[in-house]
């Protein structure tokens, strides 16, 4: 069993408040702000980028090993995720779109296969309360 740590320090009020999230890797810091959340103006990062990080990178893990385990390994693979917050609300969904080179792989077999990635990865569970979704699988050849 592992367990994941990170910190948030904040200082001062929501409006005019600002924080510092690390990692407890050690390997990363990252300034949040609410201006940034809710206006999407600023340079700092918001929960939900943090949240489309973790969602992009297990998603690639979940979809690697899947195409491994069909005897298909990927030479390369680009995931991203996207995930809408809307102020007042909460956050709305998350989106993948996956790009790969898998040789020996036709696209429809591709697709089910990141489909089925996207439904058992364990952040796509994690996030049941909102719509995840697979935009795009594209087979690169």
């Amino acid at each position: 069993m592992i367990t994941s740590k990170a910190t948030t320090r904040w200082q001062g009020g929501l409006s005019d408040g600002k924080g510092l999230t690390s990692l407890g890797s050690g390997t990363a810091e990252v300034p949040v702000d609410w201006r940034q959340r809710s206006t999407g103006e600023g340079t700092s990062s918001t929960p939900e980028e943090l949240l489309a990080a973790a969602h992009s990178a297990c998603f690639a893990m979940a979809l690697s090993n899947a195409l491994e385990q069909n005897g298909t390994p990927p030479l390369e693979m680009r995931t991203d995720a996207r995930v809408q917050f809307v102020p007042g609300e909460g956050i709305a969904w998350s989106m993948l779109t996956v790009h790969a080179h898998v040789p020996g792989l036709d696209p429809i077999e591709f697709g089910r296969i990141a489909e089925d990635a996207k439904d058992n990865c364990p952040m796509s569970k994690a996030l049941g309360a909102i719509d995840v979704s697979l935009e795009s699988a594209t087979l690169q050849q």
